[in-house]
């Protein structure tokens, strides 16, 4: 009989933020929407460690992994400093997946910087473009292939920092040759490479793009907010994307993410846990425990984390 996961969980993507620093622009109320996720208004709000506890309350999380959440573009070291003096007690922000700019002139620098800090085991920069401007978060669509961008990607090995990938699925193919010309490299993708195009185009665009790069064993994925582009999600429409993702990675590449408060636009923070708790009942024990724990162990250098509780 299927049962649903009880055991402890590494919430592998979230962000935190203060808009009375005045450090998030996209988040201005004049900004509007971004990235197609429609309205941001209901996080148009302070979203702090105390925010976020609310949000997980009866949830077994130990750890948990602060994604930058596009901090002032020219002060990326100004988000690392913020959140080491924030009170991180239970695991919340255990690990940092930081910003640095990967063409800028400094970006060696800059990353260099970031890896001081040991929480810090992984960079992120968005290079999420669409054809549609209203659905794109980068200017541009062709960083992956940039000269200067793969330059300073070629850092983050120094350090053994991971790569957050988040992009749109007709990236994807794009972002597997990228694998493949940094083999030692590991890329986490998120948000199941953001399935935006519902139509069955565009949900095949996804699945062809998804496949390719599963295909490289430098990738990881990230199943989380899966409700950002299903507006009228059931658990049978969740479970359709979760599967596509458990078929290319397998659990052991794979790890579950609330991308809190994000994907609270789109559902309560308990329907979250509780829709992949019972859409992931049928996996084995071991397989459920790879998905909610040991792949974000690995990926984010938790280790430490783990064996403490």
């Amino acid at each position: 009989m299927p049962r649903p996961y009880a055991g402890p969980i590494i919430d592998a993507h979230h962000h935190l933020w203060d808009l009375k620093l005045g450090r998030h622009p996209w988040l201005a109320p004049d900004k509007g929407e971004r990235g197609g996720l429609g309205s941001l208004d209901a996080i148009r709000r302070d979203y702090l460690p105390a925010d976020y506890r609310r949000d997980i309350a009866g949830e077994p999380v130990i750890a948990s992994v602060h994604v930058e959440a596009a901090w002032q573009a020219d002060d990326c070291l100004g988000e690392t400093e913020w959140l080491d003096g924030l009170d991180k007690t239970g695991g919340i922000a255990a690990r940092y997946v930081a910003h640095v700019p990967l063409a800028h002139p400094k970006a060696e620098e800059l990353i260099d910087r970031q890896a001081q800090n040991p929480r810090v085991t992984g960079i992120r920069d968005i290079v999420s473009w669409h054809p549609d401007p209203a659905r794109s978060f980068a200017a541009r669509g062709d960083l992956m292939d940039d000269a200067a961008w793969r330059r300073g990607l070629t850092r983050l090995g120094r350090h053994g920092l991971s790569f957050d990938l988040l992009l749109q699925p007709h990236q994807l193919e794009a972002a597997a040759r990228l694998a493949a010309d940094f083999p030692d490299q590991l890329f986490v993708l998120n948000h199941c490479g953001s399935p935006i195009d519902r139509d069955a185009e565009g949900m095949a665009r996804w699945r062809q793009g998804l496949a390719a790069l599963a295909r490289r064993p430098n990738t990881a994925i990230k199943i989380s907010d899966l409700v950002a582009y299903d507006d009228d999600w059931t658990l049978e429409s969740l479970g359709a994307v979760i599967d596509v993702c458990l078929d290319g990675f397998g659990a052991g590449r794979a790890m579950f993410a609330s991308d809190f408060p994000v994907a609270c636009l789109h559902a309560r923070p308990g329907d979250i846990f509780t829709a992949f708790k019972v859409l992931t009942a049928s996996l084995s024990p071991d397989e459920q425990s790879a998905l909610f724990l040991e792949t974000a162990r690995r990926a984010y250098r938790l280790g430490d984390v783990v064996e403490a509780v």
